[in-house]
């Protein structure tokens, strides 16, 4: 038996943490660990499995053969196996070959911890460790502003295999291709944030990146651990946040991931109404045993620490958050209390919470949660879940329901556009547009507009400036800003060529000019998530179709009103009340002619009456352009 010397990076302290799962930097001491012992370079290897009564480390160095690079069991009941194997090299492929104490079973398993993994259909995990030498000072010293919950937030959320494929050779573009292809793309339409689809590893294309069996290493889809620290390093040195999607709510059932990993239910919950996940047929996180919170918290900061990610949208919350998610009546147990809430979660969401704003006071973290589950972007210490932002599914549901209506219906339906306003300031709300609209037949987001092309583009533009003027944070997904055609396959790249024809390359020109108004108008975004940001002017115009409103910001000098024309009907000396005296200066319309519009605008200043209307002191006689949103300063 070749020799498998004695070594361990795991102090008594950090035993003790890791089984009151409080350790939160476990993949400095888990997974293989490039190490000199006693003179000698080699690997250490360290990995949890508390059933076994064997574990050996199999790999190319030693022709995949069991027994014969056997680990140490700890003496302390830890059930970590670990050990110092001379002379492996950085790239060594290996698994973890586990005998179990369970009816002598033998699973054959990748490293939980690694760094880095052969590239699908092959699974095994790859030693590696680099020396990446970051260039994002400036951003690291000054992300705090940009990333502040009083800052702008327009998010750009990317699926890197489809975003854009290297057509000649038909294959991936690497992480080196991308950044220069997608950074320079992002910083020129004034994005102010990418998100990225999971980028960690996972085996089946189709999941698209949401089953994940390599949670500490980006997919060698796309290049080296190394290359996709240098697309995030280039996103920073341009100026542009990135944020990664995080999937704490559940893991496939593939031979060589977590799933009954030491012959034992280890990281799965071993009742099935906990630990099956029927809508997506895989395994849910025992969120009630220690290590494994400790294995997830770790998770998540390591994408702060060793990524420098400035946020994570986690994935899937409402799933995690109730035992009866998707579940008939005798599927599921209540809690202690009688409730459906997920106690193990609810606790284990706000120790994440704590611990990753406490670590990273300058990053964010998104929660797609679905349901009225009260106080998700909350703080801990007021009985809140902790996040910063939570997705507004509500305002998206019920905008891309109106929006698809034909506008001599939308009368009809005033409070479906309006409703939002009722609840907007009861989270931190991000509004997304994101690839689950997009998919399963539900059409891409141009393809739900109505009425000719003309109309299409023109309630498009309508619908991204209403966006973009409501309270909140931003977040589209790649495609809609030049009007795809077609839903969105990860298969196939974006049909780029559709810039070549008037309608797409105009509604692409008029993104990025709306970003730009966005990210320029601190009344847009400084008062985003408060009631004090925001006044109606009228949300009861049915028969005219019009909604109006002030946006504010702490300077009440730099306030704006926004008018929604959401008709093809032109309104001249259309009536609005407002809150000062003065004039008003148009400083933005979607129906300009370089947009794809009819160019129908307010070219002159307005003049504000002493005329009281809409409940104001004061009012204007403007002109609304057709299906249209018009942005006012005050002069």
């Amino acid at each position: 038996m070749a020799q498998v010397k004695v070594h361990s990076l795991f102090t008594e302290f950090d035993i003790n943490l890791f089984k009151a799962g409080k350790h939160f930097r476990l993949y400095e001491k888990f997974g293989s660990h490039l190490v000199t012992v006693d003179g000698i370079d080699g690997v250490y290897f360290a990995v949890w499995a508390p059933t076994a009564k064997q574990v050996s480390v199999i790999g190319d160095f030693n022709y995949w053969m069991e027994g014969e690079h056997q680990l140490n069991v700890r003496w302390d009941s830890s059930g970590i196996w670990e050990g110092f194997i001379p002379l492996i090299e950085k790239g060594a492929t290996y698994k973890y070959k586990i005998q179990s104490n369970n009816n002598d079973i033998k699973t054959e398993k990748a490293d939980p911890y690694a760094r880095r993994f052969e590239h699908n259909p092959n699974t095994a995990s790859i030693v590696w460790d680099d020396d990446y030498k970051w260039k994002d000072k400036t951003w690291m010293k000054t992300r705090k502003k940009n990333n502040a919950i009083d800052a702008p937030y327009s998010v750009y959320e990317v699926h890197l295999g489809s975003w854009k494929r290297h057509l000649e050779e038909d294959r991936f573009m690497s992480y080196y291709e991308l950044a220069d292809d997608l950074v320079n793309y992002v910083k020129d339409m004034n994005f102010t944030h990418v998100e990225l689809m999971p980028i960690m590893e996972f085996p089946y294309d189709p999941s698209w990146g949401y089953q994940i069996t390599g949670y500490f290493a980006p997919t060698s889809r796309f290049g080296y651990p190394e290359e996709f620290k240098y697309l995030v390093d280039k996103l920073h040195q341009a100026g542009v946040g990135i944020i990664l999607d995080w999937v704490p709510s559940h893991f496939p059932e593939d031979a060589h991931g977590l799933g009954f990993f030491d012959g034992s239910h280890l990281y799965e919950h071993p009742d099935k109404r906990k630990g099956y996940h029927q809508d997506w047929k895989s395994l849910i996180f025992n969120y009630e045993r220690n290590e494994v919170r400790s294995f997830l918290i770790s998770n998540a900061v390591f994408w702060m620490d060793q990524y420098h990610a400035d946020g994570l949208r986690v994935d899937a919350v409402a799933s995690m958050l109730f035992l009866d998610y998707s579940r008939e009546d005798g599927e599921w147990e209540p809690n202690i209390y009688g409730g459906r809430e997920n106690l193990a979660v609810i606790s284990f969401l706000k120790e994440l919470n704590e611990e990753i704003y406490a670590s990273f006071p300058d990053v964010q973290t998104i929660a797609e949660e679905s349901t009225a589950f009260p106080m998700v972007s909350k703080p801990t210490f007021v009985g809140g879940l902790g996040f910063g932002m939570k997705w507004m599914m509500g305002w998206m549901h019920d905008t891309l329901e109106y929006f698809a209506k034909d506008p001599i219906y939308r009368k009809h339906h005033q409070n479906d556009i309006t409703f939002s306003l009722a609840y907007a300031f009861t989270e931190n709300f991000m509004l997304p547009l994101s690839h689950d609209e997009v998919v399963y037949g539900k059409n891409s987001i141009l393809g739900r507009m109505p009425g000719d092309e003309w109309q299409r583009f023109a309630n498009l533009r309508l619908l991204y400036g209403y966006m973009f003027t409501h309270p909140g944070t931003k977040l589209l997904f790649m495609g809609g800003e030049f009007g795809q055609y077609n839903e969105w396959d990860f298969q196939e790249s974006l049909d780029w060529n559709l810039l070549e024809f008037a309608p797409h390359k105009n509604t692409q020109n008029y993104f990025k000019s709306l970003n730009a108004i966005y990210k320029n108008t601190p009344a847009l975004y400084e008062k985003g998530f408060s009631g004090e940001g925001f006044e109606w002017i009228s949300y009861d115009d049915h028969e005219n179709c019009v909604i109006s409103y002030i946006r504010k910001g702490y300077n009440q000098d730099e306030n704006v009103v926004v008018v929604c024309n959401l008709t093809p009907a032109v309104r001249k000396k259309y009536k609005i009340g407002v809150t000062a005296k003065g004039k008003l200066i148009e400083i933005f319309n979607s129906d300009a002619k370089e947009f794809g519009g009819s160019g129908i605008a307010n070219k002159k200043e307005t003049t504000i009456k002493k005329d009281p209307w809409n409940g104001k002191d004061y009012s204007a006689e403007i002109t609304l352009p057709p299906l249209a949103v018009t942005i006012f300063k005050f002069k």
